[in-house]
C-alpha cells in the first residue's frame, strides 16, 4: 500500500510562504510554479522521501483565522536531552523575526515549542520520540 509522503501546507502566498520556509529550513525548493512549491526533505533519498508542499488557495480566507488542528513538526535529535538544542533553535528563529507562539517548556515527550509561518500554520520544535 503506498504510504504518504507529501505534506501539503496551505498559504496565501506560495513564493512569499517558500521564502520563509527556504530560510528557516535552510533548503532551495525542488519544483515550483505561481501557486505551488514543494521541498524534498530528505533529498539524500530522492523520489522516494518526504515532501512538503506550499499551495496557494485563492478561495481560503487567510484572515478569518481559523482553529489551527495540524502541526508541522521539527524533530530534534536526543530525545529528553535535546531541551538545549531546543531552546538554541527557538532562539534563533525568534532573532529571524518568526512567530512564537508558545515559548520553550516541559511536556511529556520533551522540551517543546510552537511557532508559526506567516499564515498561521504551527511548527513545533520537539525531540525526536
Amino acid at each position: 500500500m503506498p504510504a504518504p509522503n507529501i505534506f501539503i501546507v496551505y498559504v496565501a502566498d506560495a513564493p512569499a510562504a517558500a521564502r520563509f520556509y527556504g530560510d528557516l529550513f535552510d533548503i532551495k525548493p525542488v519544483f515550483e510554479t505561481p501557486g505551488y512549491i514543494s521541498f524534498e526533505l530528505a533529498p539524500d533519498n530522492p523520489g522516494g522521501g518526504i515532501s512538503l508542499s506550499l499551495w496557494s488557495r485563492s478561495n481560503v480566507d487567510f484572515a478569518a483565522n481559523p482553529v489551527r488542528t495540524s502541526e508541522l513538526c521539527i524533530a530534534v535529535p536526543g530525545g529528553r536531552d535535546a531541551a538545549a538544542a531546543v531552546d538554541a533553535l527557538h532562539e534563533e528563529w525568534k532573532a529571524k523575526g518568526v512567530t512564537i507562539l508558545s515559548a520553550p517548556h516541559d511536556e511529556v515527550f520533551g522540551r517543546t515549542f510552537v511557532a508559526a509561518d506567516p499564515d498561521g500554520n504551527l511548527i513545533r520544535v520537539a525531540p525526536v520520540d
